[in-house]
C-alpha cells in the first residue's frame, strides 16, 4: 500500500518550492495526518542537501524562512526540532531561515510576566 505523499515528492517540492509547489505544500498544512509525511520528505530534502557536493546555504534559509513563515503553529516546535537534529551546515541554514521567520514566536509567543 502506497502512501500519498510519499517522501519523495514532498522532498521535490521542497527543493524547488515554486508556486504550484509552495500551494502543494500549504496544502499538507491544513491536513495534519499529512503531518508524517511532511516531516519524512522534509528529512529527507535536509539529507540530500547535507549529501550535495554543494551546499547552497541561500536556498536552503529561503525554504526554512518560507516554510516558518506558512506553516501552522501546530508544526513550528517540530520544524524547529527537525531544524536542530543535526549540526550539519545544511541544517544550519535551514535552521537559521527558521529563526528568521518568527513562526515559533508567532506561535507561542512569550508570556507577560
Amino acid at each position: 500500500m502506497s502512501v500519498f505523499p510519499d517522501r519523495q515528492t514532498v522532498a521535490d517540492k521542497f527543493s524547488t518550492l515554486q508556486d504550484q509547489d509552495q500551494s502543494f505544500l500549504r496544502l499538507l498544512f491544513e491536513n495534519a495526518a499529512q503531518d508524517e509525511a511532511l516531516f519524512e520528505g522534509l528529512h529527507l530534502y535536509l539529507d540530500r542537501a547535507s549529501e550535495a557536493k554543494f551546499l547552497n546555504s541561500l536556498k536552503l534559509e529561503r525554504c526554512g524562512e518560507w516554510i516558518g513563515n506558512n506553516a501552522p503553529a501546530r508544526l513550528q516546535i517540530r520544524l524547529m526540532e527537525a531544524a536542530k537534529s543535526s549540526q550539519h551546515p545544511a541544517f544550519a541554514a535551514f535552521r537559521k531561515g527558521l529563526q528568521a521567520s518568527g513562526g515559533l514566536e508567532r506561535a507561542y509567543p512569550k508570556a507577560a510576566v
